[in-house]
């Protein structure tokens, strides 16, 4: 499954990656791939709970990037 990660920099230089779809799955890394690394480790884990727990996966999220002149 492909889930939106948003990747945000902190006050610190820190990457903060969270997964939108997915509650409270947030996770972070010194840098930008370890941050994908991280909440990528992070998703499987929360799908993880879920099935063991009986609850439904929520399906990811859809989007398209469009371009606009102004």
């Amino acid at each position: 499954m492909k889930y939106r990660v948003l990747i945000e920099t902190d006050e610190d230089g820190a990457f903060t990656a969270e997964a939108p779809a997915l509650p409270g799955c947030i996770s972070q890394g010194k840098t930008r791939a370890e941050a994908i690394e991280t909440i990528k480790e992070a998703i499987t884990a929360y799908l993880s709970s879920l099935d063991a727990r009986g609850e439904p996966i929520p399906p990811p999220i859809t989007e398209e990037v469009v371009e606009v002149i102004v």
